[in-house]
């Protein structure tokens, strides 16, 4: 792991690749100049700049994070301070606590958050809604909810970028680790994945 890249160099960004919509993750940090790789085993995290945890199932998603022994590697890195990007059940993964989980399930524990998961229902009850973001900008973040988690609370040192009306978080910032409960790489929404490599610019 390397935390900062280069200056005038492409950042190299690990998607982790062990489930779900990897590919669109990779599609979207390549379009914005990364060097993008999947991540799937622990010694692929050398070189890193940064890292995104993308949707998908959070219980398999956790289950083969710890077959591959990467999950505890992977924690380790995130604390030492290599900036993340978490969406849906990449949120779920880097949460500190988590409720409706299946028996056993575990996460990463470094966001100070506790996550709802499937919050809102099955795939039949995914949802669009537009998201008033202002540290992204003065147009509202489209925001896609598939069988989506979310914030039931958070510790004093995470910020909240975007909520639902009812005011539950949807997209936090801890220090190095984002996360959202959407997925803008479904809707071309690159706000978030731009912040992320500022956040690894700046690392």
């Amino acid at each position: 792991m390397t935390i900062g890249a280069p200056s005038g160099a492409r950042p190299r960004i690990g998607v982790v690749a062990l489930q779900g919509d990897f590919r669109e993750h990779i599609a979207s940090l390549t379009a914005l100049g990364a060097d993008v790789v999947p991540l799937r085993r622990p010694e692929e995290l050398g070189g890193l700049h940064g890292v995104v945890i993308p949707g998908g199932e959070s219980s398999v998603m956790d289950k083969l994070g710890r077959m591959f022994g990467l999950a505890d590697p992977l924690a380790e890195a995130i604390r030492g301070g290599l900036p993340t990007y978490g969406t849906c059940a990449g949120m779920i993964m880097l949460s500190s606590r988590l409720t409706n989980a299946i028996a056993g399930q575990q996460t990463l524990d470094v966001l100070d958050t506790t996550v709802t998961r499937n919050a809102f229902g099955t795939q039949n009850d995914s949802f669009e809604i537009d998201i008033p973001m202002p540290e992204l900008g003065e147009r509202p973040v489209h925001a896609v909810f598939i069988r989506a988690p979310v914030v039931e609370s958070q510790g004093p040192g995470v910020v909240t970028l975007g909520a639902l009306p009812d005011g539950r978080a949807v997209a936090v910032q801890q220090d190095n680790v984002i996360a959202s409960a959407f997925h803008p790489e479904v809707s071309g929404e690159d706000r978030f994945h731009r912040r992320f490599l500022a956040l690894v610019a700046t690392a």
